[in-house]
Order: structure tokens, then C-alpha cells, then sequence
């Protein structure tokens, strides 16, 4: 045993490491400043949540397979970093759809938002914009096409519609309205012919409209700030249809199992801005798109939660580049959680990623704030990613830095 030479401490160091952490007034800062990833903030959001809300949110179809398989395909990613780069300055900036973006990176049209917190899709587009990056509406929207674009003013918006073939005055009049309204994108959804099994909505009474029982009211009582802003703002609803529960029945008539490629070339004839359509799953089908006119493609499978055992959509992203070219958009959803799973995405091929469940587990763990604060984690994940990859801009993202398994790269 070697004898330690012993000393009191000096006055600097103990001034250096005994600093004291004043506690902020501020809960909801306190609380989202704890959140080192997006796997923290969603810890946050189940606790903060009621279960049938969180697990809309956080569950998919049937046995979940297509969900988790997702999530596997980017755990397996593997990098292939270039050291003794300059890479102090780091510039994530990118065109998505035709247009400018902070990062390569956009808020996904998400349905039903403000049952996860009453903030909503204006705390969605507000941070959004904020950050700089475009936001997407849902048909099933609970906040008007109007009033997410007076709320963000500045920001990108982009509309999602469920086009009903038998049903094209409906989707004139909300498409009409979001071009009257700014909006410089719209996404149609083509994966829901009909509504995938989502048995964990089923058995917590999530259906449209919910059926809340007494197990539904216990579960949320001792969450105050979630019952007391659902019981004291206005009534839910899909509002682009009408007021509250009169918009239900509305949106049932959105869903179409005969729509095809006529249905698109009507649309398209009635959109003069950015056309996507999202929940393209083969790169057949990717092809078809531009060849009918699309400006591009988000590869999705609804966050698994349509068709289970789907294609994991990164997967299907080189091929898809290969074959529509340069020119197209070429997005991905599915599963992402990471700033460092959107520079994967760029780099084999995708000119941005949409993020669905990752917005709304910020959403829930600290309404307009923790939405930013999710984006703030994307962001410096990015930022730190690409420094140890030893790229300085987005568009270096290229396919010889990523490989899709690290078992074998």
C-alpha cells in the first residue's frame, strides 16, 4: 500500500466543484431540462399521461411487429467515420419538398393530438417553427387548418389529407383551404384502405369517439395537469369537420378502399404546390408515384400501425433513390428517436425524415416546451453525429459513411 501525501483542499477547487444548483421555479423547464434523449422525454410522457392516450401514441397494430422491426433496422445501423476533419462548424441546413429547412427534419401529420396534451398542434407548429423546420397537419386534426397557420406565422406548414375518391368536394374544400392559408405541402396517405388493428386502443377504449369508463377517469386522476386541461378547453374534435363530437362521424368518410391513381391525377390537377404521397412501401409503387406527376414519396408504414409484418421503410430507401433518381423528395418515417437515425436516413438516400411518436412524447412530457425540447435533442445529435463522422454539411451524408448492419458493413 503506497502512503497518500495528504492537503485541504484549496479554496479555487472547492469554489470550482461545491456550486450549488438552485432549483428553477419552473416544473414543466425542470423537468424537460432532465431529458438527455428522446428515449428520456418518452419516460416523462408515460408518467404524465392517462394509458389509453399514452398508448395510442405509442403502440401499433396487432402484434407490433412491423413497429419493432423498424426500430431493430436502426439499432443496427453502423457508421464509417473520417477522423482529422475541421469539423468546428457543422451546417445541417437542406431543401425538403422545394423548400428550406434548419435540418433535415419535419414534424409528421399526427391525428387526435390534443387528447395527448391540450396543447395540441399549435405547440407542434409553434416549436416548429421555431426550430425552423416544417410541420405537418393531419386531416384528423384537432386544431383548424386556419388556426395552425395564424398560431405559427413564419413557419412551414404542410397539409396531410385521406383522399376520398367518392367524397372530392370534402377534400376540394380542406385542400382549398390550406392553399388559401399558406400551406406549401400537401401529403396525401395512401396505406389506410382501411384502419389497421390497433388492439391496444381497442382494449383502453381509444376508438373514435373514445368510450372513457371508470377504469379510464381512475388512470387519469392523480395526472392533475392532463384531466384539468382536458375538463377546461374546448371540446375535442376533429375540428376541419365541424365542433367536437359532431366532427366524428365527418371523418369516417375520409377513409376510401377503392382510392388509385385517377384519385391522385384529380388532386393533383387541384394542387399547384408540393404533392407527396406517404405510406409508399416498394419501390414499385415509388416509381408509379412520379411517373404520375407526385413530386415525391414519404417511404412509411404508418408507424406500424396499418399493416403488421410491413416493409421497415429505411430499408427500402436505396432502392427507391436508385430508382426515381435525384430529383424526387424521398422521405422516411417509422421508428425514428435520434438525431443520429435522420443522418443515416440522408445518408442512403433520404432528403429528410418525419417524425410522429418522437413530437408527441415531447408533446405529452411538457407541452409546447417539450416539443422544442425533442427538437433540440435531434438537433445536437445531428450536429454531434456528423462532427465524429467528420462531415460538415448534410449533403456530404453520403452512402459510403452508413452501412444497414453493423454485423456486417
Amino acid at each position: 500500500m503506497v502512503p497518500l501525501s495528504r492537503q485541504l483542499p484549496s479554496p479555487e477547487m472547492l469554489k470550482d466543484f461545491l456550486k450549488v444548483d438552485v432549483p428553477s421555479v419552473h416544473f414543466r423547464e425542470r423537468r424537460l431540462e432532465k431529458a438527455q434523449d428522446m428515449w428520456d422525454l418518452k419516460k416523462i410522457a408515460k408518467r404524465r399521461t392517462p394509458t389509453g392516450p399514452f398508448n395510442y401514441v405509442d403502440g401499433g397494430a396487432e402484434r407490433e411487429l412491423s413497429m419493432a422491426r423498424a426500430r431493430e433496422v436502426w439499432d443496427n445501423i453502423a457508421f464509417h467515420p473520417s477522423v482529422l476533419r475541421d469539423v468546428k462548424n457543422v451546417d445541417l441546413s437542406c431543401t425538403m419538398a422545394g423548400g428550406p429547412s434548419a435540418m433535415p427534419l419535419a414534424i409528421a401529420p399526427t391525428g387526435f393530438t390534443r387528447m395527448m396534451h391540450a396543447e395540441g398542434e399549435i405547440a407542434g407548429a409553434r416549436a416548429a417553427a421555431a426550430a425552423g423546420i416544417p410541420f405537418s397537419l393531419s386531416t384528423m386534426g384537432t386544431e383548424t387548418i386556419e388556426d395552425v397557420a395564424k398560431e405559427a406565422p413564419g413557419g412551414r406548414h404542410w397539409f396531410q389529407l385521406y383522399l376520398a375518391g367518392d367524397n372530392r368536394p370534402m377534400a376540394f374544400e380542406l385542400v382549398s383551404r390550406a392553399k388559401d392559408a399558406g400551406y406549401d405541402t400537401l401529403i396525401v396517405t395512401v396505406d389506410t384502405p382501411v384502419t389497421g388493428a390497433r388492439h391496444r386502443d381497442a382494449r383502453n377504449g381509444m376508438t373514435f369517439p373514445p368510450k372513457l369508463n371508470l377504469k379510464t377517469f381512475a388512470d387519469a386522476s392523480w395526472r392533475v395537469e392532463w384531466w384539468t386541461n382536458f375538463l377546461t378547453t374546448k371540446e375535442l374534435g376533429f375540428t376541419n369537420f365541424g365542433a367536437g363530437s359532431k366532427s366524428f362521424a365527418e371523418i369516417g368518410r375520409m377513409f376510401d378502399p377503392t382510392l388509385n391513381f385517377k384519385d391522385l391525377e384529380w388532386l393533383r390537377e387541384q394542387w399547384d404546390g408540393q404533392l407527396l404521397i406517404k405510406g409508399i412501401q416498394t419501390a414499385d409503387d415509388a416509381e408509379r408515384c412520379i411517373k404520375h406527376g407526385m413530386d415525391g414519396v414519404i417511404l412509411s408504414n404508418h408507424g406500424g400501425r396499418q399493416l403488421d409484418r410491413a416493409p421497415v421503410p429505411l430499408m427500402t430507401l436505396p432502392e427507391v433513390r436508385r430508382r426515381i433518381g435525384d430529383e424526387p423528395t424521398v422521405l422516411v418515417d417509422t421508428g425514428i428517436m435520434s438525431g443520429a437515425d435522420v443522418a443515416a436516413a440522408v445518408a442512403l438516400g433520404a432528403d429528410g425524415c418525419l417524425i410522429g411518436r418522437a413530437y408527441l412524447y415531447g408533446l405529452m412530457a411538457g407541452g409546447a416546451e417539450g416539443v422544442a425540447r425533442a427538437l433540440e435533442i435531434f438537433r445536437s445529435e445531428m450536429q454531434r453525429t456528423l462532427q465524429l463522422m467528420g462531415v460538415n454539411k448534410v449533403a456530404d451524408l453520403t452512402p459510403d459513411k452508413v452501412s444497414l448492419n453493423w454485423r456486417n458493413p
